[in-house]
């Protein structure tokens, strides 16, 4: 199994996790947004309806401090 990157921007306080291997320009055509009290889930899919990443906005009280540690830092 192939570990996946996800990334982070602390400025934004925004993660995001792939889910497809690799997603192209304009790929994303329907987001599902799901609001929590901490921050906004953002579900990215294709247009067959596959899930292609989700977008976490709110990162820092929507993850674990391991999981923003073990992300990739956008600059």
């Amino acid at each position: 199994m192939s570990e996946r990157r996800f990334t982070i921007d602390h400025a934004a306080d925004a993660a995001y996790f792939p889910i497809a291997t690799s997603i192209g320009e304009g790929e994303s055509v329907e987001n599902l947004i799901v609001e929590r009290p901490q921050g906004t889930l953002v579900l990215d899919f294709d247009g067959g309806g596959r899930l292609l990443g989700v977008e976490v906005l709110g990162a820092k009280a929507l993850l674990t401090a391991e999981t923003i540690r073990d992300a990739e830092v956008l600059a």
